[in-house]
């Protein structure tokens, strides 16, 4: 008889500062590892009824209809857009990344029409050319991304979402990389759906989805003529397990849920703003950091994301060598590009709890060993003195 095989289960420790999963707070992993009970027992629907209530205040909005889908981020996206869509619905999509194409795609699925509005990567829609597009193809929706994490661009939405409502379309946004790094402000901006995930700036393990459908959204959602086209994702039957109905409609991943709510306490209890404060300040003195060390920015400073941070690989210094480096020798993890912007730049995250003081300056030191491993030229020190004045200054 064959002898079974032994492998390990002990993970290494890396310092995540790609473009996500991030790292995660030891209150959170404690939480995940609390003991499991049913999905209808009366101390985990006070555990959902307590995440919904801090899930509103992190999206800042009274949504009713406002919770986690069992799922990555992904989810989010497709429960958005097949509880919206029915067959025929014409829909207008923003694509400047790849998370605005994959967001098109899964509107075809779901049989819409879709009209895309196209960006350079890295680059950001202004209203004008939004309202071209919405009074010729008169959607039923329009999507876009607020975060785009292929590229490091923050989306400006409030201007967009007034042109969006004059045409009588709903708006929909994705939050995936810009919740609890960035505001996020879903009734002030007239979100009508938004989606986000548990592994960027909420510092969670990956698995659930947070949404949000306003009241303009939940009545076409009851208006529809056609079933929605995923029996999981339909918010018709998945409500009624997170409302006063409590109906079973799948088996939620508890101790998922458990890691969401000790992630959302945490991000309340630093406070939003001083939370997009400190996201600031590392990217700040991140910039000044990569700019001493002769990197530069793939994204303009006006529209730039402070937790994802998109920068231009120097010339003749290798991609995949340096994030290899980084991860071998120093436990870092950096990302690459995406799409046309694959080898071109690397994406470094400073995402909730990687969003630290200590990870800058570590990942600066590590990386000027890298490329001057690679031959570049750099004064021994500059990044991290550069870094240091930042936060001295501060």
């Amino acid at each position: 008889m064959a002898a079974v095989q032994s492998t390990t289960t002990t993970a290494p420790q890396r310092i995540l500062m790609g473009p996500g999963p991030s790292d995660v707070d030891s209150r959170v992993l404690a939480a995940l590892s609390a003991p499991i009970v049913g999905h209808l027992d009366p101390y985990f629907l006070g555990v959902m009824d307590e995440m919904q209530s801090m899930l509103r205040e992190v999206f800042r909005t009274k949504n009713e209809l406002t919770l986690a889908v069992s799922g990555t981020g992904s989810a989010g996206m497709e429960t958005c857009v097949v509880n919206l869509i029915e067959p025929g619905d014409r829909m207008v999509v923003g694509v400047n990344g790849v998370f605005g194409t994959r967001m098109a795609d899964v509107a075809a699925r779901a049989g819409a029409e879709v009209t895309t509005i196209e960006r350079p990567f890295g680059e950001v829609f202004d209203a004008d050319e939004i309202a071209e597009v919405v009074a010729r193809v008169k959607p039923k929706v329009v999507g876009l991304i607020h975060a785009e994490t292929s590229t490091g661009a923050l989306q400006p939405i409030e201007e967009i979402s007034r042109v969006v409502h004059d045409a009588g379309a709903l708006l929909l946004l994705d939050t995936v990389t810009s919740l609890g790094g960035v505001p996020v402000e879903i009734d002030a901006w007239n979100v009508d759906a938004v989606y986000s995930g548990t592994q960027k700036c909420l510092s969670c393990p990956p698995g659930l989805a947070p949404v949000s459908f306003s009241a303009a959204a939940l009545e076409v959602m009851d208006a529809r003529k056609t079933k929605v086209a995923s029996w999981y994702l339909d918010m018709s039957m998945v409500r009624n397990y997170w409302g006063g109905k409590r109906a079973y409609h799948h088996t939620a991943p508890i101790n998922m849920n458990y890691a969401l709510h000790e992630a959302l306490r945490l991000v309340l209890e630093e406070g939003l703003e001083n939370r997009f404060a400190r996201h600031r300040q590392n990217h700040l003195a991140l910039c000044a950091g990569l700019e001493a060390l002769g990197i530069q920015y793939a994204v303009p400073a006006d529209h730039r994301l402070p937790q994802l941070n998109a920068v231009v690989i120097p010339e003749g210094v290798d991609d995949a060598a340096v994030r290899k480096q980084l991860l071998g020798e120093f436990g870092i993890e950096i990302g690459g590009g995406l799409g046309p912007m694959a080898g071109k730049t690397w994406r470094i995250g400073l995402m909730g709890a990687a969003s630290s003081n200590r990870n800058v300056l570590l990942l600066l030191a590590a990386l000027e060993r890298c490329l001057t491993d690679q031959g570049i030229s750099i004064t021994p020190g500059a990044g991290v003195a550069a870094a240091n004045g930042v936060y001295g200054d501060a």
